[in-house]
This record gives structure tokens, C-alpha cells and sequence, in this order.
């Protein structure tokens, strides 16, 4: 049986798990939502690297998976390599924002990045910058907001569409942007009412079939078989909805202390 952990911060990572289905036919999933610590945008870096080394080898540990991915663009740019080095065993897959799609279709040579201030800042991105779009402009904005707005939304709640269109009207007021990159997993949620509610329209790109065809490579060929499964480090309200939505089973919250051995795995990694 091939198993693949899909893991993010809360229900963003949702928003790849259909690219996944389509690339790996007949895969049981889990889809492990640390609920208790979103956003991860806002958390300090020294303490969210060594939590995710905590926090993943408890779910390896438990889940067994053959392929491990980080929905997750903070995540990934904070702690992918330090992941990769603790568990060296492990495949992993990242979440990279579409910067280079972005560079080779757009027309203006100006593209957009709406992420959370977390991503925004990290040096990753000016790495990635200039590796893969060095001759473009990159306008940047960072939101702390939309990401709880696209929880809310899969949970059900009330949000306004206003709302949504403020975060990433920023990005807007550059007069040749042509392109923007979601670079949050969160973000393709409410790709739908950015798109309507743009002041022009501009090309919107994500990272989900980019992930889809990685991890169909890390995989190999299906076993299938096992039983999807939701886990959350908190129970919430809407997340059983929300998972309902992706075909998941109720989520059930996961223990930490289980495991005492990975707390010491995570202190060699302030």
C-alpha cells in the first residue's frame, strides 16, 4: 500500500490534494493539519523549525508514509532542508512558488507574489529570484489575513468577497503586472473570487500540479488499498466539513506525547 502525508499548517494544503489524486490514482492519503499552531506565517522561525521536526517525525513515525509533502510555502522555505536532513530516509516534497511558470509566460516581465509575510521576507525567495526570474520585476505582497479568510471560507463562515479583493490589491497598483503567483497553498481556495473581484485581469498561478508530478515521481508506481485518514493536531469547528469536501473521513487529533523520543530530535534543531 503507497501512503502519501500531506501536511500543512491548517486546511490549505487541501487545495493540492486533487492535483495528487489525478497523478497517483488508487493512493491512500493522510491529511495532517497542525490547526493548533495556524497561522505559521506570524511564528517566530527558530521556534516553527524545530516544532516541525517535532511535529513531522511523530506523524512518520505514526502514518508510515512512503512520500512526505509540505503544503506549505512557509514551511517549506523555513525548514524543507532541515526536514530532509533529520529524516534522511524520508522523500520529501516542497512547496516552491510558481516563479518560474510565472517568468516564462508572462508578457510584461512583471509578475506578482501575494504569500504571507513569512515567505515574503525569507531569503529563499530572493534565491529563487534570481535563479529563475532574474529579469523580471517581482512585486511582492505580503498578507497576514487571507489565509485565515480561506479558512473561514472552507469552513463555511461568512466572508466577504470586499475583503478578499483588498488583501491583494497591492499587487495592482504596479500598471504593468500581467501575472500573479499564489504562494500560499491557502490562497488557490479563493482563487475564484480573486479572479472575479481583480480591478484587470491578470494570469493566476499556484503550485498544486507542480507538487502532483513531484510526488508521482518520488512514489512510483501505486500500491493501493489503505483508507484515507484526517488528522489535526486540534479539533476545530468546520473541519470535518471542510475535509467532508475533499472526501475525507473526520479528523482525528493527534498526540505529540506519544512519541517522547522526537522531542529530542527537535532540540538539536533550534
Amino acid at each position: 500500500m503507497t501512503r502519501i502525508l500531506v501536511f500543512d499548517s491548517g486546511l490549505g494544503g487541501l487545495s493540492v490534494v486533487p492535483e495528487i489524486r489525478l497523478s497517483l490514482p488508487g493512493v491512500a492519503l493522510t491529511y495532517a493539519a497542525d490547526a493548533a499552531f495556524f497561522p505559521y506565517g506570524d511564528r517566530d522561525p527558530l521556534f516553527l523549525r524545530s516544532h516541525l521536526v517535532r511535529t513531522l517525525g511523530h506523524l512518520i513515525e505514526t502514518e508510515r508514509p512512503d512520500v512526505v509533502v509540505i503544503a506549505c510555502n512557509t514551511a517549506s522555505t523555513l525548514a524543507l532542508d532541515t526536514l530532509r536532513d533529520t529524516f534522511s530516509e524520508m522523500a520529501f516534497v516542497g512547496t516552491v512558488p510558481a516563479l518560474k511558470p510565472a517568468a516564462q509566460g508572462s508578457r510584461s516581465g512583471v509578475i506578482g507574489l501575494l504569500a504571507t509575510p513569512g515567505t515574503i521576507t525569507s531569503p529563499y525567495i530572493d534565491a529563487l529570484k534570481q535563479k529563475v526570474a532574474p529579469n523580471c520585476v517581482l512585486v511582492r505582497h505580503g498578507t497576514a489575513r487571507l489565509a485565515a479568510m480561506a479558512e473561514a471560507w472552507l469552513r463555511g463562515d461568512m466572508v466577504k468577497d470586499t475583503d478578499i479583493a483588498d488583501e491583494a490589491a497591492p499587487l495592482f497598483q504596479h500598471p504593468d503586472l500581467d501575472t500573479v503567483v499564489l504562494g500560499c497553498t491557502h490562497y488557490p481556495l479563493l482563487r475564484h473570487i480573486l479572479e472575479d473581484t481583480a480591478p484587470r485581469p491578470v494570469t493566476w498561478l499556484d503550485s498544486g500540479a507542480a507538487i502532483a508530478r513531484q510526488t508521482a515521481r518520488l512514489a512510483g508506481p501505486v500500491s493501493p488499498g489503505g483508507p484515507d485518514r484526517a488528522l489535526v493536531s486540534r479539533l476545530s469547528a468546520g473541519y470535518e466539513k471542510a475535509m467532508a469536501h475533499y472526501s475525507f473521513p473526520a479528523p482525528i487529533a493527534w498526540d505529540l506525547n506519544k512519541h517522547p523520543a522526537i522531542q529530542d530530535l527537535a532540540s538539536n534543531h533550534p
